[in-house]
């Protein structure tokens, strides 16, 4: 028992966990400032918190697909830092920011000037539906910039400067903070929320402005502006010596050749991080069917769910760095031993935050919302995900390990078949044809990850990644 729980190779273990708490840091820091919007936009009431919930869920759809422009940027730069060939390390970079700029200038506008088409799509209830159309149009005004993030993240990760992300993360996520406590409240309401707050002492920053109450759309505002921010703050970093000179990033080159590798890389994953969140957003549609308390119930669960997701994205992303350098240096056993220890750390991180889950479950929810209906659905909700913690930890790692070796296309078809052909019809069959309701819907998504699981396992096994030119 002992020999399966404790690492097998210690330094490497180590190392895992040296790259992986940056990433870490700033995903928990990141899911905690999520957290508290969600508390500040709790205050408003349960149509509040759905009506987010919902925007977060389809205006995510759009941003998702900026994890495959990670990926793409990402796995070409761990390789290259395996050969050694420093200078496309920067040349990826460039190549991506350039399409990305290309891809999300469109894409904006067509979301920005559709919102109300779209969000009347999944919400018929119109106080819910005019505060999800607050929220979304500012948010959507950020897609460029979260690109633009995700491909910073992915060059940085690549060449092993994790705690770069973990401070431009940081740092942004405090102004989303500070901005979103005035935005939300207004100068009338900010010192009465706050007054048995922890976050008591942002008061008296707002104290010498007077400003309005604007509710959700002043939280989407404070998002954007801190979304902004995050971009220029990665852009210093790339004036350091040792990144300037050492990868190249300001020369005016690009590679097309390389481009179009990096999107063979990406393209797989774009589709599939698209339509698996147009599934979630289907989900979301159908628990907003079943009713809106039981939406508000399913948004605070998935809001504390990130939390434990990000520890297990942070190692697999240090997975992933690994994978690719030591498939660079042509070291296939290395890269499977990265694999075997990042899945033991994702299992004890994982597991320990599902234990928290299941025990604390009641006192964790009442944090967010007063609501006792919406409590009662979220509080057995959230010990369900507590159990569900295990078989995530294989679909976050492997998922990871694969497309840091180039493998997206096979993984990408299969997530996407699992989550319309299994997942979408399932849920509404058990939740609403059923009768089942919001825990039909929620036993369809814990059956979803035990496939992916499953799949993620088989296809590590077959040892095919080992082979992908990159």
């Amino acid at each position: 028992m002992f020999s399966i729980l404790l690492p097998k190779d210690k330094k490497l273990f180590k190392y895992i966990f040296f790259l992986a708490v940056p990433v870490i840091l700033s995903n928990i820091s990141r899911v905690l400032m999520g957290l508290a919007d969600t508390v500040m936009v709790g205050h408003l009431g349960s149509k509040a918190i759905a009506g987010v919930g919902m925007a977060s869920m389809v205006t995510w759809t759009a941003m998702a697909i900026g994890i495959a422009f990670r990926t793409g940027t990402q796995t070409v730069v761990s390789r290259r830092l395996g050969q050694k060939i420093f200078n496309e390390c920067g040349i990826a970079l460039r190549n991506m920011h350039l399409f990305v700029f290309i891809l999300s200038i469109p894409l904006t506008y067509i979301c920005y000037t559709n919102t109300s088409f779209i969000m009347s799509f999944f919400l018929k209830d119109s106080e819910t539906l005019f505060l999800c159309i607050e929220y979304s149009k500012y948010i959507f005004l950020s897609i460029y910039f979260i690109y633009s993030s995700f491909v910073f993240q992915g060059f940085y990760t690549g060449i092993e400067e994790t705690k770069i992300h973990m401070k431009v993360v940081v740092v942004s996520n405090l102004i989303n903070l500070y901005l979103n406590v005035g935005l939300i409240f207004g100068s009338d309401q900010i010192d009465s929320f706050f007054s048995h707050s922890v976050f008591y002492f942002l008061n008296y920053f707002w104290r010498p402005f007077d400003f309005p109450e604007l509710g959700v759309k002043g939280a989407a505002i404070g998002t954007l502006i801190a979304t902004i921010w995050s971009v220029f703050h990665y852009t210093y970093y790339l004036f350091k010596k040792n990144i300037k000179q050492k990868y190249k990033v300001f020369s005016n080159s690009v590679d097309f050749q390389m481009l179009k590798k990096q999107l063979i890389i990406s393209y797989p994953l774009a589709i599939q991080e698209f339509l698996v969140m147009l599934s979630l957003t289907a989900f979301y549609k159908i628990i907003a069917i079943i009713g809106i308390i039981e939406l508000a119930a399913t948004q605070i669960i998935f809001k504390i769910m990130q939390t434990s997701f990000m520890p297990a994205i942070g190692i697999g992303q240090a997975c992933a760095t690994l994978v690719g350098k030591y498939l660079g240096e042509e070291n296939s056993n290395k890269a499977e031993l990265s694999i075997y220890e990042s899945l033991r750390g994702s299992l004890y991180i994982m597991g320990v935050m599902g234990l928290i889950f299941i025990i604390f479950s009641e006192s964790i929810v009442s944090i967010f919302i007063k609501d006792i209906s919406v409590i009662k659905l979220a509080a057995p909700g959230l010990k369900y995900i507590g159990f569900l913690q295990f078989i995530d930890a294989f679909c976050f790692t492997l998922w990871f390990a694969l497309t840091g070796a180039g493998d997206t296309r096979i993984p990408a078809i299969f997530d996407i078949l699992n989550h319309w052909l299994v997942f979408v019809p399932l849920c509404y069959f058990l939740g609403i044809y059923c009768g089942y309701g919001y825990w039909g819907a929620w036993v369809s998504f814990g059956i979803m990850l035990l496939f992916i699981a499953i799949f993620m396992f088989w296809r590590f096994k077959t040892g095919k990644w080992k082979s992908i030119i990159v």
